[in-house]
C-alpha cells in the first residue's frame, strides 16, 4: 500500500484532520503534538476522538506521525530552555501513546555553542528520561539540513544518539528529503549510494517515515528551505525515484511542502498517478 499524507492541522480537531486527509486523497497524515510555537496542549475529547478513530479505520489509514513543537531544543545549553524540551518530549510520548499514534518525530536539537558532544549527551539524557519501553509508539529523530549547530546533519550523528537511548527498541529516524540533500546526501545523484550509507551507518530497518519535500536551496548548502514537489533543485524525477524505490516504497511518506490542503491535494494525486 502507497502510504501518504500531509502536515495536518489539528486547530479544529483529530476528527476534522482525519477526514481533511481523507478528502485531499490521503491515508495518514502528520500533525503537531502540542503548539508548535509554545508549550500549550490540547486536551483529548473521548466523544471526538472515538470519531477520529472511526474515520482512521474506515478509510484503512496508515500508520500517524506527530511532530514534536520546533520550541522544544533537548540539546540546548540553557538550562530552562532543556528542561521545558525534557518535559515536552516526556509528555508527548505519553500523550501520543495513548491515543495510538504510531510514531512521533523531532528535530534533535541545536547545541548553541555547548559543542556536539555535549549536545548529544543531552538530546540522550532527555529521551532516557521520557522513554519507558512500555510504550507501543517509536520515537524518531528527523534528519537535518545542518544550519547553524544543529545535531543531526550527519547520519553518523544520528547513529551516536541512538546509540545511547536505553530502549533503543523504541527509536527510529524520519528521514527528509530537503535535509538531508542540503546536508550533502546526493539523492538526486546517488540515490542507492545515499541509503547503504545510511544501512551501513544506522540501518534501514530503523528508518520509519519520510519527509517527501523539494528543496529551494542547492545541494549542500545546509539551509532548510522546502519547496513544492518538483518546484525545487531536487527535482521531480529524483523524488519520483524514492517513493517508487524498492527499499523505500513502503515505508509512509508525509508532504511538508509549503502548500494548503487543496495544495497537498494536487500533490498527492501527482504521486499516486506515478507510483
Amino acid at each position: 500500500m502507497f502510504t501518504i499524507g500531509a502536515h495536518v492541522s489539528i486547530a479544529k480537531g483529530f476528527k476534522k484532520a482525519a477526514q481533511i486527509s481523507v478528502d485531499i486523497g490521503a491515508n495518514t497524515f502528520q500533525f503537531f503534538s502540542r503548539n508548535p510555537r509554545g508549550g500549550n496542549a490540547k486536551e483529548f475529547n473521548e466523544k471526538y476522538m472515538a470519531a477520529f478513530q472511526k474515520i482512521r479505520e474506515e478509510n484503512n489509514f496508515g500508520k500517524l506521525l506527530a511532530h514534536a513543537p520546533y520550541t522544544m531544543n533537548l540539546a540546548a545549553a540553557n538550562e530552562d530552555t532543556y528542561e521545558f524540551a525534557k518535559m515536552v518530549i516526556r509528555e508527548d510520548v505519553k500523550r501520543m501513546d495513548s491515543i495510538g499514534v504510531e510514531y512521533i518525530c523531532f528535530h534533535p536539537g541545536s547545541h548553541v555553542g555547548g559543542g556536539v558532544e555535549e549536545g548529544t549527551r543531552k538530546i540522550i539524557e532527555g529521551l532516557n528520561q521520557a522513554i519507558t519501553g512500555d510504550e507501543n509508539i517509536t520515537v524518531l529523530l528527523e534528519t537535518m539540513s545542518g544550519k547553524g549547530t544543529e545535531i543531526g546533519r550527519s547520519f553518523e550523528e544520528i547513529r551516536a544518539i541512538i546509540d545511547g537511548v536505553e530502549h533503543k527498541e523504541r527509536m527510529g529516524v524520519c528521514m527528509d528529503t530537503c535535509h538531508i540533500f542540503s546536508a550533502g546526501y546526493d539523492i538526486v545523484n546517488d540515490l542507492d549510494g545515499v541509503l547503504d550509507e545510511f544501512d551501513r551507518v544506522i540501518g534501514l530497518d530503523r528508518l520509519k517515515t519520510i519527509h517527501l519535500n523539494d528543496s529551494m536551496m542547492p545541494f549542500g548548502k545546509n539551509k532548510d528551505r522546502h519547496a513544492g514537489i518538483g518546484e525545487g533543485e531536487i527535482g521531480m524525477k529524483a523524488l519520483l525515484e524514492v517513493v517508487n524505490h524498492p527499499k523505500l516504497r513502503d515505508i509512509p511518506f508525509f508532504l511538508e511542502t509549503p502548500y494548503d490542503d487543496e495544495g497537498h491535494g494536487r500533490e498527492i494525486a501527482m504521486l499516486k498517478e506515478n507510483r
